[in-house]
């Protein structure tokens, strides 16, 4: 199945770092979500942008996860000549990720 099947995301970047909330529809989710979504599947979904860590926090009193990636934006939106590297494109991605 994929991600965004259980969950969708609100995201932010600022510098060359992103982060990606991944928020379940339904609370009784989040242990599944916690399970199959973890920092280093996300490190290796985004390993060909995502050049530094990625961590993980979890707020399981709203059924959520925050990643943070650092070294994903190329640079930075204003350094990089990508097309669209904000995190919300991240995001849309990430929604792609298949979870058991």
């Amino acid at each position: 199945m994929k991600l965004r099947e259980l969950a969708h995301s609100r995201t932010g970047d600022k510098g060359n770092i992103s982060n990606i909330s991944v928020i379940a529809y339904d609370i009784n989710n989040y242990e599944k979500l916690k399970a199959a979504v973890t920092a280093e599947k996300v490190k290796e979904f985004f390993s060909d942008i995502v050049k530094g860590k990625v961590v993980r926090y979890e707020l399981p009193n709203i059924g959520a996860l925050n990643f943070v990636m650092y070294e994903a934006l190329g640079g930075g939106v204003t350094r990089s000549l990508a097309l669209d590297m904000h995190g919300k494109g991240l995001s849309a991605a990430l929604m792609d990720m298949d979870i058991e």
